[in-house]
């Protein structure tokens, strides 16, 4: 009977796959794409979470990664950054009036 894990507990044997789609997206233009942005995408976009998966199927799902599943990923991170800086700078701006 093959192992089910969760995702997380995956992690450190897939780390060679990991790298493997990264360098894949880096030679598609995806300059910026390390083996943690990976990893995130796959968790919010492919997993949903800490799901229980064979080995098999972790590396399944990195191999069939596309690149439109990880340039919504980006599109969404960099809103979400976005977001936090213009809190940040509201936040700063409210301080710096109060004094």
């Amino acid at each position: 009977m093959e192992m089910k894990h969760t995702v997380d507990e995956w992690k450190q044997s897939i780390i060679p796959a990991l790298q493997s789609k990264a360098e894949e997206l880096e030679m598609l233009g995806y300059s910026q794409a390390t083996v943690d942005d990976v990893w995130r995408c796959l968790k919010e976009k492919v997993w949903k979470g800490d799901p229980e998966k064979r080995l098999y199927e972790v590396v399944q799902d990195i191999f069939h990664l596309g690149s439109n599943i990880y340039l919504s990923y980006l599109t969404m991170s960099s809103y979400q950054n976005e977001d936090l800086m213009a809190s940040i700078a509201a936040l700063t701006e409210n301080n710096a009036d109060a004094e």
